[in-house]
């Protein structure tokens, strides 16, 4: 046997030590900021001329822009259903903000609504974090509890709740001033704005909560994560006051819109300035995005506020709409503790990717089902992912389809496919469905596989439009 000499043998435990005995690196912590309604075109990075956004501009200028993300779905339940599953709106549960078939009854306002929740077999972020051992952690917007009392939160992947339930009316933030909270199981009273008083802004009780849990975490040694959920500028407008608009010579819902996004916007700033100043920096991650396009509902009112900012920049349509305007949406990616060339990606990635790119980044080792990939890479700064299909459907206008494919976006309704080429056409004003016959084939052969039908939004019972 050939022996092997004092000095390599000695060389070889040092390579062995250095390889195995040396400490796994941190795993960051994560933090997720979800705004409400803001467009595309709501922030000076994304081209906004009037409204001044310089707080979650810079978070983009240190970190890292993506120019083509979408969001789940171009409303509010569906699209936050896609995020914390990771399933796309022809897999996930929630599929629209009230049910054609089924569902729970509830009271909104005076109208009797039904809603789905997500249930307790669906696998959220929260639990795949909690699995990966993350503290969880969720602030203000829930929005896919339904009238289930049992789909909180809580129920559903996350240690810590405070924030407003649809179950619960007594903590709805679209007052902007709640009385309640809903807070880790229990309703507190929110004294500030006892008896109709308008004392603590929901944006501030936002912020001031996300604070208060990272704050507890300073000297812990598990990672953790944090959702903060913002309503800021979904309807109805309202703000504290005028804030540094009060002197622009716009009319008064103008300056309203822009104050509540100011708001959101100094937010954004607090949190980052938290983890800066309390060394949380180095190894936290922030996103920012929205959850769908602008203009909350089609009123006259909101669709002059959306056009005076041009809140949807050069894209076609609002909220509701599957075009560009109703379903893209700023994403920005703050992490001082990667690299990152360029500053820009125009990777094309939605919702449906943040499972696994947080699983990624939790270093995550469970399996469970998502349409999404990770988008790990291209944070990083990698070569972009190969083309691939982005998959979106809509209810309330009848059965709608809309899918991303490269450069190429088409959108079917009434059976009919329209195409669009976004390198050339980022408007979607030229429908090149008949000059590309070969892609359209392509597309209705995707369109054909990548759904299974709900019970809550059967394709049976809607008209075709």
């Amino acid at each position: 046997m050939k022996l092997i000499p004092a000095f390599a043998f000695s060389l070889l435990l040092t390579i062995n030590f250095f390889l195995y005995a040396q400490p796994a690196p941190e795993r960051p912590n994560i933090i997720f900021i979800l705004a409400d309604d803001l467009g595309y075109g709501d922030l000076g990075i994304y081209g906004q001329q009037l409204i001044q956004t310089p707080n979650i501009d810079q978070l983009g200028r240190e970190g890292i822009i993506f120019t083509d993300f979408y969001a789940g779905a171009p409303v509010c339940s569906p699209s936050r259903s896609v995020l914390l599953t990771g399933l796309h709106t022809g897999h996930t549960t929630i599929r629209g903000n009230a049910t054609i078939e089924g569902g729970i009854a509830g009271k909104k306002g005076k109208q009797t609504v039904y809603r789905a929740n997500l249930l307790d077999t669906d696998y959220t972020i929260g639990n795949l974090l909690q699995d990966a051992g993350y503290t969880t952690a969720l602030v203000g917007k829930w929005h896919v509890d339904g009238y289930d009392s049992l789909a909180t939160p809580l129920h559903r992947g996350f240690d810590e709740f405070t924030g407003w339930l649809i179950n619960q009316p007594e903590t709805y933030a679209s007052t902007y001033w709640p009385g309640k909270r809903y807070r880790n199981g229990e309703l507190i009273a929110i004294e500030e704005n006892a008896s109709g008083s308008r004392n603590y802004y929901e944006t501030h009780l936002c912020t001031d909560e996300a604070i208060d849990f990272l704050s507890r975490q300073q000297n812990t040694q598990q990672p953790f994560f944090l959702m903060v959920n913002y309503n800021n500028p979904h309807s109805p407008l309202d703000a504290p006051d005028h804030a540094i608009y009060k002197d622009k010579d716009w009319p008064e819902d103008m300056k309203i819109y822009a104050a509540m996004t100011h708001y959101l916007d100094q937010s954004v700033a607090k949190i980052k300035n938290h983890l800066i100043q309390n060394g949380l920096s180095e190894n936290t991650l922030i996103i920012f995005c929205s959850d769908n396009g602008p203009r909350s509902e089609g009123t006259e009112q909101l669709t002059a506020v959306a056009d005076f900012f041009d809140s949807n920049g050069d894209l076609r349509g609002y909220k509701r709409d599957l075009y560009e305007g109703g379903i893209r949406v700023p994403f920005i990616v703050w992490a001082p503790g990667i690299t990152r060339h360029p500053n820009k990606n125009t990777t094309p990635a939605y919702f449906a990717d943040i499972m696994p790119t947080l699983g990624e980044i939790a270093g995550a080792s469970n399996a469970y089902q998502t349409d999404g990939i990770s988008i790990y890479p291209a944070i990083k700064g990698s070569p972009q992912a190969k083309k691939r299909f982005l998959y979106w459907e809509f209810f309330e206008r009848g059965f709608e389809q809309a899918v991303r494919y490269g450069k190429w976006k088409a959108i079917k309704r009434a059976n009919k496919l329209a195409l669009y080429d976004l390198e050339k056409d980022i408007a979607e004003q030229t429908d090149l469905a008949a000059k590309y016959p070969e892609v359209l084939e392509e597309i209705n052969s995707y369109l054909a596989n990548c759904r299974t039908e709900s019970p809550f939004w059967p394709t049976k019972s809607i008209p075709i439009n």
